[in-house]
């Protein structure tokens, strides 16, 4: 995982492609936790907050991008 000023000095098809990741990892994670095989749980926490900050740094992008 990145950190969010790390995450801004992408591009934003890079960005997009992380969430794309991360959301299919979370999708994994909370299978995996229903199933009861996740040991540690907060790593449900952690890529939940992980996507919101792919969020962010995306609409940010998309925010200074010149209006057309």
């Amino acid at each position: 995982m990145m950190r969010s000023k790390e995450l801004r000095a992408l591009g934003l098809q890079e960005l997009q492609e992380k969430l794309a990741e991360a959301v299919r990892e979370h999708y994994e994670l909370r299978v995996r936790n229903t199933t009861k095989e996740l040991e540690n749980t907060s790593k449900l926490r952690l890529q939940r907050r992980y996507i919101a900050r792919l969020k962010q740094a995306i609409d940010e992008k998309r925010a200074a991008a010149p209006a057309k």
